[in-house]
């Protein structure tokens, strides 16, 4: 493991994940929750694709595993994607 896969970087980029959420109001409730984490700057939901994708940006690090464990809270789950876009 390293830096970039056990954290969401601060930047442009943000870092997506898939989710087993389906409803607005779902992923809504998983928005709020992240949004409650230290250094989440914005949360964009992707209702486009399934499985439903969240962008995360921040201004600090944050763990991955502590952003998981938040979204677990609302009995869904995040698993990070690998690509990072540019």
């Amino acid at each position: 493991m390293s830096l970039i896969s056990e954290n969401i970087i601060p930047g442009q980029q943000g870092k997506i994940f898939g989710t087993d959420a389906i409803e607005k109001k779902e992923l809504e409730c998983i928005k709020k929750r992240i949004l409650s984490l230290d250094g989440i700057k914005k949360v964009e939901i992707n209702m486009e694709v399934f499985p439903r994708e969240i962008k995360v940006y921040t201004s600090k690090l944050v763990s991955i595993e502590d952003l998981e464990k938040r979204v677990m809270t609302t009995g869904f789950h995040a698993i990070p994607k690998d690509s990072i876009e540019f």
